[in-house]
């Protein structure tokens, strides 16, 4: 058995371009999917958010629509109450790496708000790519690879091959116009080698220890392939 790291967003809203704050937090699926896939695989989880603060889950991804009708959303409610690690995170400030076989980070529009400039999560995805341990991101979750940067300056993911959440999903979701950035803009910008598969359909990209995720629906997949790293 293995202990896996959750870093999990600890922002309730993400800040729009007219300053007004659109609530969210983390994706349901997002953080489920992968957890089934690691406890179903007999591993240990836990959760770390900046501050210890227990994490928002965004209410729409428990909605109906987004679940395939209310049965899906009634099992995702469910499974959701299951990851009782959630109620009781670590401080990501007091993280040791070394006490991990694996990191993951699941999306939400709140990675965008409070991972993408945390330090602490940038120096730990740091550590992660050049220590080989194996790293998991999915759909807005790679926002956090803006704060990974070395001592030159330079981005820890740049020339690495990543996905995440595309600006035609990002158009299609309705939010492009309100983003103060894009994601997938501003990883192009840090120099990744950003990759897209078809808008919310299961897209993964694996580059040495790396594996990210396009979307929600990529996020069980990205599990099973962060899984072989541990094999």
């Amino acid at each position: 058995m293995a202990k896996i790291l959750f870093v999990v967003t600890g922002a309730d809203h993400w800040t729009l371009n007219d300053g007004t704050r659109h609530p969210t937090g983390f994706w349901a699926e997002e953080a489920v999917a992968p957890y089934e896939e690691f406890k179903r695989a007999g591993h240990e989880v836990v959760v770390a958010t900046p501050g210890g603060v227990v994490p928002t889950v965004d209410r729409g991804s428990l909605a109906p629509d987004f679940n395939g009708g209310q049965e899906g959303a009634d099992r995702m409610a469910a499974a959701l109450a299951a990851f009782t690690e959630l109620e009781h995170p670590v401080r990501l400030e007091d993280v040791d790496l070394a006490e991990y076989a694996a990191v993951f980070y699941p999306g939400g529009h709140g990675p965008m708000e409070d991972l993408a400039v945390n330090a602490d999560s940038g120096r730990l995805i740091t550590r992660a790519l050049d220590s080989g341990t194996p790293l998991g991101v999915v759909c807005h979750a790679p926002a956090a690879f803006l704060a990974a940067t070395r001592e030159d300056g330079a981005h820890a993911v740049a020339g690495l091959r990543i996905t995440g959440f595309t600006n035609v999903e990002e158009r299609q979701a309705g939010l492009a116009d309100k983003a103060v950035w894009l994601l997938q803009d501003r990883l192009t910008e840090a120099g990744a080698v950003f990759q897209e598969g078809e808008p919310w359909a299961p897209y993964v990209v694996v580059d040495g220890n790396l594996v990210t995720g396009q979307n929600p629906a990529s996020s069980a997949p990205l599990a099973i392939e962060l899984l072989k790293k541990l094999a």
